[in-house]
């Protein structure tokens, strides 16, 4: 029962790549979410392309001499088709940023818009100038391997900035590495402009050539109107097209065909209008479908679905990203470009259920309330308070101070872009001061310091209306860096009546690695509250450790009425055999994999969703099919480490150490320091007895995250040969940080045991039995040792014990009794 098994951890037990905070500052968190990561133009986006309706006037970008797609019908007829009813409405979404969200590049804009660039930008060994006097304007680049021109054919933005398309290869349009500030007229580096600046460092700019600035794979469908990728996985290449470019009038009321149809044969034959519209209006949408329209672009979300229309539900076509990633600092506040819809979701004003995003914006996305009017935006629900603004405001009224989105929703700068705070809390210096996040006062008084402003709002105010917001950021941070001592507040945060949502849906995501046995009933209550988003997550969470209580609550979830919930249920559900479950539950499940599975394919060019598809491949055992769908992953992403992690695990599984090994070599390449790579690469050495190299690569994860319990467990196996004193150290630390891992307190005692140091593993393994009564390995090693060191009557008990314990196997128990009996018939 304990031979060889302590010697070593079986290949199989290997982690899966986990997402470092420094990784999640480039790519897409890829354990959990398909999110953007760069925060730029990468806006993730989801919406159908039903088509049925002639529609010949497409706009394509698609490769040179490439296989083009089959003739599009559309039922949409273009913001064109609205102009002759709605004339009002088309001269006003027009010219609006929805209108020119994305534009042809001709030299008449660059006259209108745009100033010469003095001189070339020198990003790297590279120098960039955008030549706008020619035609077609270009943007020239002089480098190692000479001069290369790129063609700008269309523009993206313009309320801050102009970013510049290009068409490269294989039909992707790409942007450019140079970009036009609208507001300071100056022309600026693109991929450094959104560089991130966190409280411990800086970030790294991408090349401008990465996916991430890819408009096929990116940004595309907030910027234009009915697209379709056309993605072709073969060939590696795109055949986009799209209606027309910007958002028009279809992208929030549906398809117009039919509409414009029964209109105008109305107006034809002298007939009243009909009453049934045939089209989506968004008068009769509630709150939550306005919000969920907007937030389908203005989130920093991953898509499940391509098939968002509007009316439909936020939580059937994305997951959103909330405060366990450092593009917001621990207060929830904005660091990098989070796209508004999880701050939105923080403000209590939006948690009423009572304020949509057409209250203080018009549909073309203009704001509502300018001058005068500013403060009519909190009106009527807090019409007390902006009666008396000075008082309350502490502020003259009709200045600046005295508006109540600079206290509310001030405005803070990424990437040269504005944004405002849609949380609408009140100013936090507090937090400023912990965790050097913005607020109002100082964004103001940029003069003076975060502990001036703290006084002044301490003093304005009896109530310490900062303390439940540092409270939770508090957590945040403490989650973050992996310090449980709060951990009875985190559960609390996360299962009280009044619970926060986006903070205890971070929690629970930060939980992940918290292996503390008091979350499980904190994450089995999550599982039932009202939220899809907390429930979807909680299904995450769940998945990590399949024991009967937790399982019922998956198979539960699986038959949510969220898209999302069931998928991240089905998902969290990988490893069960269907073949387990009978009747709806075995029905529900295998529904859920479905939808799972249509998820993750929805699109092809993304390799996070090949990622994910692995990881479910290779949970179900099918370790082809996880190969392939890694594999297509790493194509797509060459710089995504996780892929090349994940990968060497199957091909270890299927004997191909050779290609296990060079997968971990390259994801080395990329990520250096990663633990998971290097305690994989460790582990791999180990299993070909490479021992050297073994306990370089495991010394190196050690380094790299020193609180890995399996990492010193296996340096502690590979030490223990001639090395005791320090395999035992390892083995400590090991049982240390993990205690709900039996195995090595019980190793540990099994090292005591071959140095001499018998009382030590005798202490050891008692503690072992009381904390883990169905621990046969240890109940075994007691017994002999009891036994080899003369202490029968200890032996004669234990065994005693151990045959009348349930909880362990029966053939445990038959074995023990056999012990039992033995030694007995000998007294």
């Amino acid at each position: 029962m304990h031979g060889d098994d302590q010697k070593r951890e079986r290949v199989s037990a290997r982690e899966p790549a986990a997402t470092a905070r420094e990784r999640q500052s480039r790519i897409p968190a890829l354990l959990c979410l398909a999110t953007v990561g760069a925060a730029l133009l990468l806006i993730i986006y989801v919406f159908s392309n039903r088509r049925t309706m002639d529609r010949p006037d497409f706009v394509t970008a698609t490769a040179p001499d490439s296989k083009q797609p089959e003739t599009i019908t559309w039922e949409y007829v273009g913001s064109a088709g609205c102009r002759d009813c709605h004339a009002d409405f088309y001269e006003l979404w027009a010219p609006s940023f929805h209108g020119l969200a994305m534009q042809p590049y001709t030299p008449e804009f660059a006259r209108a818009h745009l100033d010469p660039q003095p001189e070339a930008l020198t990003i790297g060994e590279y120098r960039y100038r955008a030549e706008i006097e020619d035609d077609p304007g270009r943007v020239i680049e002089h480098g190692p391997q000479g001069e290369q021109n790129y063609t700008i054919v269309h523009v993206l933005g313009g309320k801050y900035i102009y970013y510049f398309l290009a068409l490269l290869e294989r039909g992707r349009l790409q942007t450019l590495p140079v970009a036009f500030d609208v507001r300071r007229r100056e022309w600026i580096d693109t991929a450094g402009s959104a560089v991130r600046h966190f409280p411990d460092g800086v970030d790294e700019a991408l090349p401008w050539t990465h996916t991430q600035f890819t408009f096929n794979t990116s940004c595309f469908s907030c910027h234009v109107s009915q697209l379709s990728t056309n993605y072709d996985p073969d060939t590696d290449t795109y055949h986009t097209i799209w209606a027309e470019p910007g958002i028009n009038c279809e992208t929030c009321h549906g398809p117009a065909g039919e509409h414009d149809r029964v209109f105008r044969e109305a107006e034809a034959a002298g007939l009243p209008p009909p009453t049934d519209l045939k089209i989506i209006s968004t008068r009769d949408f509630t709150v939550e479908q306005t919000n969920d329209l907007c937030a389908i672009c203005h989130a920093k979300a991953g898509p499940i679905t391509t098939a968002f229309m509007p009316g439909d539900r936020f939580f059937d076509h994305a997951d959103l990203v909330t405060l366990e990633h450092p593009d917001f600092y621990p207060d929830g506040r904005d660091l990098g470009e989070n796209y508004t819809f999880t701050l939105w979701r923080m403000s209590p004003c939006v948690q009423s259920g009572q304020l949509d995003c057409m209250h203080c914006h018009t549909s073309s996305g203009r704001y509502r309330f300018h001058g005068e009017r500013a403060n009519e935006a909190c009106l009527p629900c807090h019409a007390e308070r902006v009666a008396t603004v000075e008082e309350h405001s502490r502020h003259p009224a009709n200045t600046e101070g005295g508006r109540c989105i600079s206290c509310h929703m001030p405005m803070t700068e990424f990437a040269r872009m504005s944004r405002s705070d849609h949380s609408m809390l009140p100013p936090t210096p507090a937090a400023t001061i912990a965790y050097q996040s913005p607020n109002a006062c100082n964004l103001c008084h940029a003069d003076q310091t975060p502990q001036w402003a703290d006084e002044h709002v301490r003093s304005w105010h009896e109530r310490d209306y900062q303390k439940p917001m540092l409270q939770r950021a508090g957590l945040i941070d403490a989650a973050r860096k992996a310090d449980w001592t709060a951990l009875p507040e985190m559960l609390a945060a996360i299962t009280a009546p009044d619970r926060e949502e986006i903070y205890a849906n971070s929690l629970i995501r930060l939980l992940r690695p918290c292996e503390d046995e008091r979350k499980w009933p904190a994450l089995l209550a999550a599982a039932k509250d009202s939220s899809p988003l907390i429930r979807a997550t909680t299904a995450e969470a769940l998945g990590d450790r399949l024991d009967p209580g937790n399982l019922a609550a998956l198979i539960e979830l699986a038959g949510d009425d969220y898209r999302l919930v069931r998928i991240r249920a089905a998902a969290a559900l990988a490893p069960v055999d269907p073949r387990m479950l009978v009747g709806e539950a075995r029905a529900r499940l295998s529904r859920a994999v479905e939808e799972l599975k249509e998820s993750m394919q929805a699109r092809p060019d993304d390799a996070a969703a090949h990622y994910n598809l692995g990881n479910f491949f290779m949970q179900r055992q099918d370790y082809p099919r996880a190969i392939e769908a890694f594999e297509t992953s790493i194509r797509l992403r060459p710089d995504l480490f996780a892929p090349l992690v994940n990968a060497s695990i199957v091909y270890s599984l299927l004997g191909r150490n050779d290609r296990a090994e060079q997968c971990l070599r390259q994801a080395l390449e990329i990520e250096p320091y990663n633990a998971a790579a290097l305690f994989n690469l460790g582990l791999l050495l180990a299993e070909q007895k490479r021992w050297s190299e073994a306990e370089t690569a495991l010394r190196g994860a050690l380094k790299a995250e020193p609180e890995t319990p399996a990492a010193a467990y296996n340096l502690a196996v590979i030490l223990s040969g001639d090395r005791i004193d320090e395999a035992i150290e390892w083995c400590r630390k090991a049982a240390q940080l993990r205690p709900a891992e039996p195995k090595y307190a019980y190793t540990l005692a099994f090292y005591l045991r071959q140095k001499g140091d018998i009382n030590a593993a005798f202490q050891t393994l008692r503690k072992v039995i009381e904390a883990h009564p169905d621990h046969t390995d240890s109940f075994q090693l007691l017994g002999e040792m009891y036994e080899e060191n003369g202490m029968t009557d200890e032996a004669v008990e234990l065994y005693f014990n151990a045959m009348g314990n349930t909880r362990l196997p029966e053939n445990a128990r038959r074995y023990f009794a056999g012990k039992y009996h033995t030694l007995t018939s000998k007294q």
